[in-house]
C-alpha cells in the first residue's frame, strides 16, 4: 500500500486545514519545494498536492509552485484544486504533474470527466470529498445531494484511473480514517481507492491494510507527518509494500 504525503498550498505556503476550514489553517512551511524534497528523500513513492486557493477560486492559483515541486523531485506528483475545465487540466499536466485530480466537475460536469479520461488516459483521478456521505464541492464550501458511493460508481464507469476518498469530518483531526465508509465505497467499484483524512498513527495505516483486498491501494497522510505523530520513513517501511514483517511487534499485535 502506498503511503502518500500531502502538501496543501495556501498563499504559496504549506498548510494543513482542520476539517477543510480555511479559517483554521496551520502553516508548516514557507517553502513547499523543500518539503517535497524532504518527503521524497524519506521514501515517498508519490506526492499529493492540493491547491487550496485554486479550489476556492475555481482555477489553478499556485501553478508556479506546483511546477517547481514537480521539477524538484523524481517521484510522480498528483494535484487537485480548482481544475474545472480542459485548459486548466492541460496546463497542469504540462508542468510535469502525472495525475490531475477532479472534484467539483465530477458533480457539475460529469461529461467533461469522460472527455478528459479519454484524452489523458490513466492521468485523471476523481477526488470524492464527503460530508456525512454526501459529496462536497468548491473547496468543501458547498455540499451536494450526491451520495459518495453513487458518484464513485459513475466515475469508474467513465474511465477514472482511481478515486481519492476524503472524509471531511476526519480531515486534519488525527481521529483515524473512516473505515466503514472506505470499505463500502471500495467494494462498490473496480478501480483503486486512495484513502484520505484522519490518519493519526502507524496503527491507522496498518488498519487500512485490511482494506487492501477490496481495492484500497494507498493512504494520503497530512497533518500526522507534520506534527511527528507519524514518521513517513517508518510508515513507508512498514506498509509501503504491503508486507507485515517490518512492523514492530508491539504495533502489529495491537491491531491483530
Amino acid at each position: 500500500m502506498e503511503v502518500i504525503p500531502a502538501i496543501d498550498l495556501l498563499d504559496g505556503k504549506c498548510v494543513r486545514l482542520y476539517q477543510g476550514d480555511y479559517n483554521q489553517a496551520d502553516i508548516f512551511s514557507d517553502n513547499p519545494v523543500e518539503i517535497a524534497r524532504q518527503w521524497a528523500a524519506e521514501g515517498a513513492t508519490r506526492l499529493h498536492v492540493v491547491d487550496l486557493d485554486g479550489a476556492k477560486e475555481g482555477k489553478s492559483v499556485n501553478l508556479s509552485v506546483i511546477e517547481a515541486i514537480a521539477k524538484a523531485i523524481t517521484i510522480p506528483v498528483q494535484v487537485g484544486g480548482g481544475l474545472r475545465d480542459r485548459p486548466g487540466v492541460s496546463r497542469l499536466l504540462d508542468t510535469g504533474v502525472k495525475r490531475a485530480i477532479l472534484g467539483t466537475v465530477a458533480v457539475e460536469k460529469p461529461e467533461l470527466v469522460t472527455e478528459l479520461c479519454q484524452e489523458f488516459p490513466e492521468q485523471i483521478v476523481v477526488g470524492i470529498d464527503a460530508r456525512n456521505g454526501k459529496v462536497a464541492t468548491r473547496g468543501w464550501l458547498e455540499t451536494s445531494e450526491v451520495a459518495a458511493t453513487d458518484l464513485a460508481q459513475r466515475m469508474a464507469q467513465q474511465g477514472a484511473a482511481a478515486i481519492i476518498y476524503t472524509d471531511i469530518h476526519r480531515d486534519g483531526t488525527l481521529s483515524g480514517p473512516n473505515m466503514p465508509a472506505l470499505r463500502e465505497l471500495a467494494e462498490s467499484i473496480d478501480i483503486p481507492v486512495i484513502a484520505s483524512g484522519g490518519v493519526s498513527s502507524l496503527t491507522d495505516l496498518l488498519s487500512l491494510l485490511s482494506l487492501e483486498a477490496v481495492g484500497v491501494t494507498g493512504a494520503i497522510v497530512g497533518r500526522a507527518i507534520y506534527t511527528g505523530d507519524v514518521s513517513l520513513k517508518e510508515a513507508v517501511r512498514a506498509v509501503g509494500d504491503g508486507r507485515w514483517q517490518d512492523v514492530p511487534p508491539d504495533i502489529g499485535s495491537s491491531i491483530a
